[in-house]
This record gives C-alpha cells, structure tokens and sequence, in this order.
C-alpha cells in the first residue's frame, strides 16, 4: 500500500513539471519542458532548484537573467544529460550566452536557431551533434564567440557565418567538415581565433583575404587537407601569437614576411611539404617560444638570425634537409629545453657551447655527419634526461663529464666511431634506462659499477672490442629486459648472477670469447624469448634446466666446445622455432623428445658433432620445419623418417653413415647431390645401387637367377600397368563425356583428402562464408578431416589472364608460409576446363574475431582473451613483415580475417590480397584494390606531390605501415568492442571517436573501453589503457610514424610484463600511457612515442 502511493506520488510530480503553472512565465515552462526529455537520467537531480512553483527561472542552477526578468544566459558544463539540442528555448530572445559544454548533446543544430538574435556565445564543444552547420547563423549579428569543437559536424563551414560582423572567436575542431575555408572570413575584422583543424576534408588554399583579419591572435588549421602556399599576407596579422598548419599539405616555402609577426610566441608548421631555406627572417620573432618545422623538405645551412630568437623554449628541425653546422649564434638560446634536429645532413662537431644551455633535457643530434669528440660541457646539464647522437662520424672517447648528467635516462651513441674504456661516472647515473653504443670501437673491462644503474631496461654494447670478464654486478639490474653483448672480445665465463634478472627476454652474447659452462640459474628466466651463445668458447653439457623456458622461441647454441648429450627436456619449450646446436662436440643420440617441439618452423641445425645412432621418429611430428642440418655427424640409418616433412626447403644430411633408398619425394628429387654425399651406404640412384649389386653377385646361377626373376617382376609389373592405364583411360573419357570435373591439385602439406572429398562437399549446405572474393565451405573429408575450402569468384575473360596469374603468385606466397598465427594453407585446385579454383586451409573452429566481437551471437570475452588475440595477430604480421624473404604485405587485415581457435588462438587468414614487396618498397601488382572499409589508412602513404586522398580512402601506395594502421583498427576494435563505423556513435570512424573521446574534459582514457571490460583490476584497466596507446600509434595518420609490427609485439609483451610484476607487487600504478616507459624505447616510434594518453589539461586539441 505504502509503495503503491508512492509511486502516485511521484507521477503526479512529473505531471506537474509538465503542465503549465499560472505563477511560472512561459521560458521556465519552457525550460520545464526540456528537463522532461533527461529527468530520468542520473544527472536530472542536478536540476532540483528548477521548482515550477517559481514565476521565472532567475533562482534556477545553471540560469541566469536579465534585470528584466527574461533568461540571458543557460551554462551547463560537463553534465552527461542524453538529450537533444533544446529547441524549446529558441524562442528566447534575450539569451545572450548558451554554453552546453560536454553534456552529451545529439541531434542537429536547429535551423531556427537564427531567431536567438541577442546571442553573444555559442558554445556546443564535446557533444554528439550531427548534419551541418545551419546557414541560418549567420543572422546572428551580435554574435562573438562560436564554439562547435568535438562534434561530429559535416559539410562545409557556411559563408553565411562570415556576416557575423562582431565575432572574436570561431571554433570547429575535430568534426567532419569538408569543402574549402571561405573567402568571405576576411569580412571579420574583428577575428581574433580561427580553429578548424582535426577536419580531415578541409581543404583548398588558405585564402589570401586571412590578412584582414587584423586582430587574428590564433589561426589554427592543423590535422586538415588545406594546400598550396601559406599566403604572404599572414605577415600583415601583427597581433598573431599562433600559427597551427602542421600536418597539413602546404608546400613552397615560408614567406618571409611573416618576419612581421612580432607578437608570434608558436610556430606550428611540421608534417608538411614546405621547401627551400628556412628563412632568416624568423629571427625577427623575438617572442617566439616553440618553433616545430620537423619533417618538411627544407634545404640549405640553419640560419644564423635564429639565434636572436632568445625566448626559444623548443625547437625542432629534424627530418629534413638541412646542411652545414650548427650556427654559433644558438649559444644566446639559454632558455632551450627541447633541441632536435635528427635526420638532417648537419656537419661539423657539436658545438662546445651546447653545454652553457642549462635548461636543456631533450637533445637529438643523430642521423646527421657530426664528427669530432663529444663536448665535455655536455656533463653541465643538470636536467637532460635524453641524448641522441648515433648515426654520425664521431670519435675519441666518451668523457667522464657526461656523468654529470644526473638526470639522463636514455643514452644513444651507436654507430660511430668513437673508442676508448667507458667511464665509471657513467654508470653512476640511478636514472638510466637506455645505454646503447652499439658498433663503436669501445675497449676495457665492462666496469662493476654497471650495477649501479638498477634502473637498465636496455643493455645494448653489441659490435665493439670490450674484453675482459662479464661483471657479476649485472645481476644487479632486475629491470633489464634486453642484454646485447655480442661481437666483442669479452672472456671469462657467464655470472651464475644473470639469473637474477628476470625480466630479461633477450640474451645476444655471440662471437666473444666466452668460456666455463652455461649457469643453470638461467632456469630463473622464466620470460626468455632469446637465447643466442653462437661462436664463443662455451664447454661442458645443455643444461636440462634450459627445458623449463617455455617463452623460448630462439636457442643458438653453435659453434661452441659444448659436449654431453642433447637434453630430453628441450621437448618442454614448445614455443621453440629455431634451434641451433651446429659445431660442439655432443655426442649421442637425437632424443625422441625433439619431435615434441611441433612450433619449430625455421631451423634445426645439429650439424658437426658426434651424434649417432638412427634419426628418431618424433622427427616426423616437425611438420613445419623450413631447414634442417644434421650433417656431418655419425648418424645411421634410413631417411623415410623425413619423407613426411613436406615442408622442408633445405635439408643436409651429409657426411654421415646413413643407408637404404631415399624417400620417394619432391624434396629429395629435387635436392642437390652434396646434401647426401659422405655416406656409403646410402642409395641415391637406383639403377646405380641395381647395377652394383650386379657387380658384386655371383656371375654365374645367381645372375641367371637374378634375371630370372627380374624379368618375371618386370613382366607383371608391365601387365598390371597395361590394365591400369586401360581403366584410367576409359574413366578419363567417361568422365569428358559426361561433363566431370578435372582438377589441377597442388598440395602445400601432407594431405590425407582427395580432390574429390573437396568437390563432393562443396553444397549450400556446407557454406559458412561468403565475401566479394568467394564462397567458404566447411567440408568433412572422408578421413574425418574437417577443411574449409574456399571457390574463389570467377573472373571476366577480360581478367582472366591477369588474375590467373596473381592466383598463381598468391598461393604460392601462402603456402610457403609457415607461422603459428597464420591459417594453413593445405593446397589448392584448378578446374581445367572451367577455371574454377579453389584454395583448402585448416579450417578454424571458433569463427573470425568480428563474430566474437559483433555477431549475432557474440560473447563476452575476458580481457585475458583479448590479449592473446591481439599480440598472436601481431606476431603473425610480424612474420609476414620482418621473417619473410621478400616481406609480405597482407592487405586486407581486418577483425573477419582473424580466426579464432578453441583456445583463442588467432590466426590471420584470407591471402587473396597479400603481396610480396619490391626492393622500392612497393608491393608487386595485381590490378586490385587493397583493403577494407574502414581499415583502410589515410591516403597519405605516398610521398610524392601529386597524390592526396580523402581519409579512409584507398592509397596508391601500399606498404607494410598499411598493415600496420589496419591492425591498429583492429586493436581498437578488440578495446572497445565497438566496429570501424558503428551506429552506437553516429557512424563516426572509430580512430576519431577515439580520439574525440580522449580529448574530452575530464574523460578518462578507460571511458573508451568495451563496458564489460571496464570492471577489472586497475592493473589490468592499466593494461587495457597502455594497449589503447600502442593502437593508437599504429593508426597515425603519417605512415613513417607508425610502429613497425616487430615493435608492436615488443611493446605488447614489454606492457604484459610490467603490468604482472606491478600486480604480483600488489601495487598501482598510475593511470595513462605516459606512465609507460616502454614505447619510447622503440627508437622508430619518434614524436608518434609522445604520451598520447593524458589528462586533459595536459592534451590540447588539433588547432
């Protein structure tokens, strides 16, 4: 009862809101109207002052009136309402000021907003509106400020706006706004801020008339199409603070006249095509703080003038193509934080005076042709935390100064030529992360203070001449996860302490001079991928211990004195791929547990030792193995053991004691007489063994005997031949005159199915599959195999030749590859009357990723599962990128060309469009185009001038970055749980929901996430967060800024690992990407690496 007049209680209140109250005016009843669209929402009791019982809004939360007692303002800020734009205030005509700022506003903006006449500002930023901009506004006489950022706007900014005679401020960042900045915005003189960047479709010139804009403090046209030359006039806007173009496609050169600018702080012009000398006359802007030119094509010396520019706080030149030195007058910069100018052909020694610039923490030098000695001064600055120098022509020896830098994090001096020992300060520095000197002409004992830097993650000293013994201190270091020590002179034997590190995943110690034994402690390395003790002088046997590294992939072992036996539990580490025990002396049998390794894909080398006995049947279990040595051993035996490895592509087996026949295969047919030479006993030629044992019998009974009988078998055999030719040819007719099918099969692995177990299931019944290539069958074999086979679409005769072709060239691409998280190609068929053809493959029980994710029967997947979807796809295009001779571009990846197992193992799938790439970089044609909606990069992939594409549109180039952006949609996808272009947000693509959504005010990066994964750990949110900042640098929209696919797996696994050890730890972490240090420890990601995560105070928006 109580509960029943409650509930009439609370009808009867909104019945009242709803209704009109005699003591309330006509816009409180309004304003009482709107409320009712959200009052069931959570927010709507923020709205509890709105009382109908008063006769006007004046005393209402987020109103404000006039003296007259009408409405002049409604301010409501960060407050999620789910609604529509209000229209039941249009008819209010004293609003000065409506600002619904973040508060998750949809629809369209009304076109009878042109009646708000009294309107001063308009501020709809971070909502949801829709459709176009209304021409209608441009009625709004009074209006100042316009604020319409981080919507999703289209069309074309509306000329009519530029009749708003008194605006100050025009804001329409990040939407989807298209067509050319209008002529007509020279009318406001009256503009002081002009944003319009993060537009994609923007584009056309920057019109000349910009420069009556003479109060113009900002203009911000960043992230957009915009072209042509950056208008002269831009110098006649004397009170400009803020010139945003970058990532743009401007071109000629920087007009001199922008000298005029005296009052410019910001100078934003980088990821453009502006060429010629950077011009001196930027050192007339006095005030200018932050100048970022990177990556254009400018050429010619760095003008002296620069120097006069004393307030510079930033600067960066790099990736371009500067010459001469660095001029002399930079030593007046003393307030520089940030110097960068990699990738130029800068020359000369690096100035002394670089040291006197005390607020520097950010140097960048490398890729250039400095030469001469580091500068000592350098140990004078206190605050740098990174310096980059490798990659040019230095010499001498590091001086013990720069050991004063007791803030420096990451270190980079390789490629140079620079010797001498290292010096103790160095190591000195607590803050060290990165210290790579690779391939310099280093000497002396690796000093026990390196133990000091307990903060290593990165160990690289690989290619130098350090001699003497490995410290024991190393141990010291448990953040390391990379150790490179190889091609140096350094003795002794390995510290039993190394096992301490582990976080190690990589252990290059090859060509040195190592001795003792392998320590067991390397049991403890529970996340080694990476083994490699090639070429040194290690003894005594494997450690068995070696079994338990599960993670390991990589074990090189050749070329030591190792001896004993090849331990049984090698067969443990099942993620092996490539194993190299060649050159030591171990002796014994090949263990029965070698086939267990069924991942070795690449390599088995065992070759000179002093193994016997026959060659274990496990062998057999190897099917994916690509190489095998077992020369030069004293193995005996048969070979059949290996005739079923039908995807070996260089087998040697020479210089042992094998005998009998080889196996009757392709392989041994086609394999070259030095891969059997050295064993007597076996027979490669079978008419020469007949012929020997010829020689060797008796002349007499025996041969008459021996003759006898051959010539029985031989006459049997010839009948028995006769009447299968006879039958086979009889069926041949029967079957062309009945219209059969014949069939063409290649086989890529050892099938136990015919051709016509395939053709018999190919019915409507089995498709589980269709897309504009073909149709895919689930097809049970007679054998109990299941197989999906897919008929591909037949072409038009015009094609025909062409595509015939590419088919020939694609399978042949797919089925030499060989990777866990690749589909198996089996074979494929072609019909030779009909051109039918067809491709068979493992077929994947668990469906495609998109099914998982969007189907219709999808299902919640773990986060766990995520994960491992998404490094074994990165894995798979790492294969295909960096493992493959050419490399292969895939072209077409997407969540439906992910398979998923039982396991949620992926596996990459559907080759019809993979290519290999040409030494230019290109991929070889086919007369296709390439990709997916919605996966498809930004069409800016080709450099040259001529060619500029809408976003999301195809590329005329298309290289192994494009896999790159498209996987990087895919982790989106795997994040949010959302499509490429998904109705739940207005049919925006999902990178520029995304990076909407992290611009938002007090949004926090895991609102992007799918809402079922969002109740985890804050570890694992933590994870969830740092993976979203690895997507989001595979989807920059500059190629050459992408991440390669080897250094997304890094990353991947590197964020897995320290996330564990946070969790195992109990403790937690920070939110954001920036606390993760492990991206910019890929030296490929440049300023892509900068935290791309962060608090909205620290992110600012496209200008």
């Amino acid at each position: 009862m109580p509960t029943a007049i409650l509930r009439g209680i609370s009808f009867l209140s909104v019945a009242l809101l709803l209704l009109p109250v005699s003591g309330l005016n006509q816009e409180g009843t309004a304003l009482l109207a709107w409320l009712s669209s959200f009052n069931s929402s959570l927010s709507s009791s923020l709205f509890s002052s709105w009382d109908p019982t008063h006769s006007n809004p004046c005393r209402w939360a987020f109103v404000s009136c006039s003296s007259s007692g009408l409405v002049s303002e409604i301010c409501i800020r960060s407050i999620s309402l789910h609604t529509t734009f209000p229209t039941q205030i249009l008819s209010f005509r004293s609003l000065a000021n409506l600002v619904l700022y973040n508060t998750n506003i949809t629809g369209e903006i009304p076109r009878l907003i042109a009646n708000l006449t009294s309107l001063l500002t308009l501020d709809l930023r971070f909502n949801a509106l829709s459709g176009k901009i209304p021409p209608g506004m441009g009625n709004l006489s009074s209006l100042r400020s316009l604020y319409l950022s981080s919507n999703l706007l289209k069309g074309p900014m509306p000329r009519e706006i530029c009749n708003c005679s008194e605006l100050r401020v025009i804001e329409l960042v990040d939407n989807q706004l298209t067509g050319t900045i209008p002529a007509e915005i020279g009318r406001l003189s009256s503009l002081e801020i002009f944003r319009a960047g993060g537009n994609s479709g923007i584009s056309g010139e920057i019109p000349p008339s910009i420069s009556n804009c003479k109060g113009l403090v900002l203009l911000g046209l960043a992230d957009t199409a915009v072209s042509g030359r950056i208008p002269s006039g831009v110098g006649e806007l004397r009170n400009l603070r803020t010139l945003s173009l970058y990532t743009s496609n401007l071109s000629g050169s920087i007009p001199p006249e922008i000298a005029n600018c005296s009052a410019m702080e910001y100078l934003f012009l980088y990821e453009n095509q502006l060429s010629q000398g950077i011009p001196s006359e930027l050192g007339l802007l006095n005030n200018l703080k932050v100048m970022l030119l990177w990556k254009n094509r400018f050429t010619g010396d760095v003008p002296e003038s620069i120097g006069n520019c004393s307030g510079l706080t930033v600067m960066d030149l790099s990736l371009n193509y500067l010459t001469g030195e660095v001029p002399a007058s930079f030593a007046k910069l003393m307030s520089l934080e940030v110097f960068l100018l990699s990738y130029n052909n800068i020359s000369g020694r690096i100035p002394g005076f670089v040291g006197n610039l005390s607020s520097l923490s950010q140097l960048e030098l490398d890729n250039n042709r400095f030469s001469g000695e580091l500068p000592t001064g350098i140990g004078q600055l206190k605050d740098l935390t990174q310096f980059f120098a490798w990659q040019n022509q230095l010499h001498g020896n590091v001086p013990s100064e720069l050991g004063g830098c007791g803030k420096l994090e990451s270190l980079d001096l390789s490629y140079n030529f620079l010797t001498g020992f290292l010096p103790v300060s160095l190591f000195r520095i607590k803050s060290l992360t990165e210290l790579m000197l690779i391939s310099n002409g280093f000497s002396g004992d690796l000093p026990p203070d390196i133990g000091n830097c307990t903060k290593l993650v990165r160990l690289r000293l690989g290619f130098n001449r350090f001699s003497g013994r490995m410290p024991a201190e190393i141990g010291h270091l448990r953040n390391l996860n990379f150790l490179e020590l190889s091609e140096n002179m350094i003795s002794g034997e390995i510290p039993s302490e190394l096992g301490n590190c582990t976080r190690l995943e990589m252990i290059d110690l090859h060509e040195n001079r190592i001795q003792g034994i392998i320590p067991s402690s390397l049991e403890h390395l529970r996340q080694l991928n990476v083994i490699d003790l090639s070429r040194n002088r290690i003894a005594g046997p494997i450690p068995e211990v070696l079994g338990k590294l599960r993670t390991l992939s990589k074990l090189m072992l050749g070329g030591n004195y190792l001896s004993g036996s090849i331990p049984r539990t090698l067969g443990l580490s099942r993620d092996l791929e490539f194993l190299d025990m060649s050159s030591n002396r171990i002796a014994g049998p090949i263990p029965e547990e070698i086939g267990y390794l069924q991942g070795l894909d690449i390599v088995l080398n065992l070759s000179w030792n002093y193994l016997s006995g026959p060659l274990p049947r496990g062998l057999s279990n190897l099917s994916k193995l690509t190489s095998l040595d077992v020369s030069h051993n004293m193995l005996t035996g048969s070979l059949d053991v290996l005739g079923g490895l039908d995807n070996l592509v260089l087998l040697d087996v020479s210089y042992n004691n094998f005998s009998g026949n080889l196996p009757e295969t392709t392989l041994f047919r086609q394999l070259p007489a030095a891969a059997f030479s050295g064993n007597q006993q076996l027979c490669t030629n079978r008419s020469d063994c007949l012929l020997q044992l010829k020689t060797r019998s008796n002349p007499s009974r025996r041969a008459i005997l021996s003759c006898g009988i051959a010539l029985t078998v031989g006459l049997t055999i010839m009948i028995v031949w006769l009447l299968m030719w006879t039958r086979k040819l009889a069926e041949k007719r029967r079957k062309e005159r009945d219209g059969d099918w014949q069939w063409d099969f290649t086989a890529f692995q050892k099938v136990s199915f015919s051709v016509d177990d395939v053709a018999q299931g190919l019915s409507e019944t089995n498709v589980i599959g269709s897309g504009s290539s073909g149709v895919v069958y689930r097809v049970e074999t007679g054998a109990g195999l299941t197989i999906a086979v897919k008929k591909l679409r037949a072409e038009k005769k015009n094609e025909q030749l062409q595509e015939s072709d590419c088919f020939t060239t694609e399978v042949k691409i797919h089925g030499s590859i060989k990777h866990k998280n690749i589909v198996r190609l089996l074979g494929c068929c072609m019909n030779r009357h009909d051109g039918t053809r067809l491709l068979i493959f493992d077929h994947i029980s668990n469906g495609s990723l998109d099914d998982l994710l969007h189907g219709s029967s999808k299902m919640a997947v773990a986060w766990e599962s995520r994960y491992k979807i998404a490094l074994g796809a990165a894995q798979g295009l790492a294969y295909l990128h960096h493992d493959c001779n050419p490399p292969i571009v895939h072209r077409d990846i997407k969540a439906r060309n992910i398979l998923v197992g039982l396991e949620f193992e992926p596996y990459l799938a559907d080759f019809g469009l993979a290519k290999p790439v040409d030494r230019s970089g290109r991929t070889m044609p086919c007369g296709v185009v390439a990709g997916s909606y919605g996966y498809i990069a930004p069409g800016r992939e080709d450099d040259s001038d001529s060619h500029f594409f809408n976003q999301y549109s195809y590329s005329p180039r298309i290289t192994e970055k494009s896999d790159v952006y498209s996987y990087g949609v895919v982790l989106l996808e795997i994040l949010t749980g959302l499509q490429p272009s998904d109705a739940r947000i207005q049919g925006a693509h999902i990178v520029d929901w995304v990076r909407r959504e992290l611009r938002r005010a007090y949004s926090p990066a895991a609102a992007v996430l799918d809402g079922s994964l969002r109740n985890q750990t804050d570890v694992e949110v933590q994870e969830m967060v740092q993976v979203l900042g690895v997507a989001l640098l595979c989807v920059n929209p500059a190629p050459e800024e992408r991440p390669s696919m080897r250094d997304v797996v890094a990353l991947l696994r590197e964020i897995r690992i320290v996330n564990r050890h946070l969790q195992e730890a109990g403790d937690h972490p920070e939110k954001g990407f920036e606390n993760c240090a492990n991206a910019a420890a890929c030296s490929s990601f440049s300023r892509a690496s900068e935290p791309m995560i962060s608090s909205p105070s620290s992110t600012s928006s496209s200008l």
